[in-house]
């Protein structure tokens, strides 16, 4: 009876085992893809994806081993889970470096080479694994499970394992010396514990401890078992610390992106997967090993805890990670899903003037905006063709004339409502609000309204006016955005440049390579007079361009007009514009981006093929590029 039950609970805990085995290699899967969705371009993490990948081949393997597979598939599955075995000691030692780096200890080339020389040595010892020396041949009645036999090369291999685990916490060691904030401390205490998960978890120690596992198999799958809870917390963990490297966005941000992906990739399959283990398990108990209870556990877990992650998130998100900035994060979180967009604004005036057309049995209506000194066509629904060839300027100036807020004037074949801003409470009582727009309405031929029309058309008139005004509000302040963009991302940037170099000087970056300027410059001069490539270039970022905004109101995309033009100006040769060969470059940049003429066009009056042409537009953007760097440069 004790034994049967000691058989019960060992059965127990190695199906334990293998659902934590399988959930490790999701979520080091799962985090393999973060790294390389989100931040890849740095080193840190870089390395860190080569340690993820390592991870994934070595539990994976594991996970696919149990009694089904023959004894050729455990030999060879074993032998896969020595192809990530090899290269994690290369793979510590290149993050050590890594985050050493990135702490203010750059390497002065010694260290660099000997990442490649560990590198190296991986290989070699994978050409080993491949022609069946570095191991012995598969002891496949092993207890407590099989393995392979261990050679010569395998004890080398595994002093240089120890060897390069060593170095690379003493590295470590040196980046959490170098912590001046107490939050890069903390960091760094996050990364060296998580660092331990996948150094003492991926090795096999059956190489050696096979003797007393088989005497004691309960000890030893209890101590895998927990040993594998401690692996998936702390690789984690080490993700957590990793990710903060190489991106410029705000802590809450880095928090919740890896949160709700965890929720979402690991947390979900391993649940699904656990459940339909466990669900297997029962049916081979009672007699059907696969019953239709497995794929319905699977759809069932995953719909219902996705539903729940987008049910709550939410409510974990402004508890968990938004902190004391609570109330400001909110009402933008509302502005984001209540914003109306210029979509949703027409959808809006278009039900208006449905409701007018019907109310007065109008052929054509039509609202329009003052944008300046002219109005522009918003929403025009019904006959088009009687608002005729002469457009909206005649109505403006009949506008102008009348200065009554709350009443309609007749122009053409229609009535024109002026819409107007609500008063406000540091108006004057008799001051006019500022004219918004136009409400136009066509009257066959009968200008007369009734009293009842008349109050129920400027009750609709007074809710495009809203409209209108609500537009106009998010026009200010989209382009107070735009404006703002650029020196936001900078101090993220800085601020990212400080999490754990604080020996860095955040307020001199390193000046930005050449190729990448002319792109940017090539960019910009293309919305030259104003768009997204303009507004959003990372030419904002320069310092030349901060101190010229001071000229500007603090424009900044004002500012960036006024370098881009004086670095065209750099490339103008003395004397009198003509139209030779020292000109071209010169003549390229003022007719193609500040004049705005098509390349044809320009090709014709350059005389010139258009292949040629941007061959020789390259070679001007990169001129500009050239002046803008050398008064970047100056002015550091």
């Amino acid at each position: 009876m004790f034994n049967g039950w000691t058989e019960n609970v060992l059965a127990g805990i190695q199906t334990l085992n293998q659902i934590l085995t399988a959930g490790i290699a999701i979520t080091a899967f799962s985090l393999f893809l973060y790294a390389l969705t989100f931040n890849l371009r740095d080193r840190v993490a870089r390395s860190f994806a080569i340690i993820l990948l390592c991870v994934v081949v070595v539990f994976t393997t594991e996970a696919l081993q149990n009694k089904t597979v023959s004894s050729w598939g455990i030999d060879l599955l074993l032998r896969l889970q020595w192809l990530g075995i090899v290269f994690l000691p290369a793979a510590y030692v290149h993050l050590s470096d890594a985050v050493l780096v990135t702490a203010g200890r750059p390497s002065r080339g010694r260290r660099r080479l000997a990442v490649r020389l560990m590198y190296v040595v991986s290989v070699g010892f994978l050409l080993l694994l491949a022609f069946g020396v570095l191991l012995g041949p598969l002891i496949p009645d092993a207890k407590p499970a099989p393995h392979l036999q261990r050679t010569l090369w395998a004890e080398l291999f595994t002093a240089y394992y120890i060897a390069a685990m060593i170095w690379a916490g003493i590295n470590f060691a040196r980046a959490y010396s170098r912590m001046l904030t107490r939050l890069g401390r903390r960091r760094m205490l996050y990364l060296m514990a998580g660092a331990t998960a996948p150094a003492l978890g991926s090795y096999p120690y059956l190489l050696y401890g096979s003797s007393v596992a088989a005497q004691f198999p309960v000890f030893f799958w209890g101590i895998s078992t927990i040993l594998n809870v401690f692996v998936g917390a702390l690789i984690v963990l080490m993700a957590y610390a990793v990710a903060f490297f190489g991106v410029s966005w705000p802590d809450r941000v880095v928090k919740s992106r890896l949160f709700k992906w965890i929720m979402r990739g690991p947390v979900t399959a391993s649940l699904a997967l656990g459940l339909m283990t466990i669900v297997r398990r029962l049916g081979v108990l009672v007699g059907d090993p696969y019953s239709a209870f497995v794929p319905l556990t699977m759809t069932v877990t995953v719909l219902l805890f996705e539903h729940a992650i987008t049910l709550f998130y939410p409510l974990w998100e402004r508890y968990l990670f938004f902190g004391s900035d609570r109330a400001e994060l909110q009402i933008f979180q509302n502005m984001e899903e209540r914003m109306v967009t210029q979509s949703d604004l027409q959808q809006f005036l278009e039900a208006i003037l449905a409701a007018v057309r019907d109310h007065m049995q109008s052929p054509s209506a039509f609202v329009a905006a003052l944008d300046g000194d002219d109005l522009s066509m918003i929403v025009m629904a019904g006959n088009r063709s009687i608002l005729g060839q002469e457009g909206l300027s005649g109505a403006l100036e009949k506008l102008n004339g009348n200065g009554a807020q709350h009443h309609e004037f007749v122009w053409g074949k229609y009535w024109v409502l002026p819409l107007h801003q609500r008063k406000r409470g540091d108006m004057d009582r008799d001051e006019m609000p500022p004219l918004l727009g136009i409400l136009g309405v066509a009257h066959n031929d009968h200008p007369i309204m009734e009293h009842d029309q008349r109050e129920a058309l400027w009750l609709l008139a007074d809710r495009a006016a809203l409209a209108l005004e609500d537009r106009q509000l998010q026009q200010h302040m989209f382009r107070f955005l735009e404006d703002l963009q650029p020196r936001v991302d900078m101090i993220q940037r800085m601020r990212a440049a400080g999490r754990y170099d604080t020996r860095a000087s955040i307020l001199n970056e390193a000046l930005p390579p050449e190729a990448d300027l002319a792109n940017w410059v090539k960019d910009a001069l293309t919305h030259y007079w104003g768009g997204p490539k303009l507004t959003n270039s990372p030419l904002m970022r320069l310092q030349v361009v901060q101190e010229m905004a001071h000229e500007y109101d603090g424009n900044a995309a004002n500012a960036l007009r006024a370098l881009l033009r004086k670095a065209v100006d750099h490339v103008r040769p003395e004397g009198e514009r003509r139209f030779t060969t020292e000109w071209i470059l010169y003549n390229i940049l003022e007719m193609k981006f500040i004049e705005g003429r098509k390349v044809r066009e320009v090709a014709d009056r350059l005389a010139m093929s258009e292949a040629d042409l941007y061959r020789k537009q390259r070679v001007a953007v990169e001129e500009v590029a050239k002046a803008i760097l050398e008064m970047e440069s100056q002015m550091r």
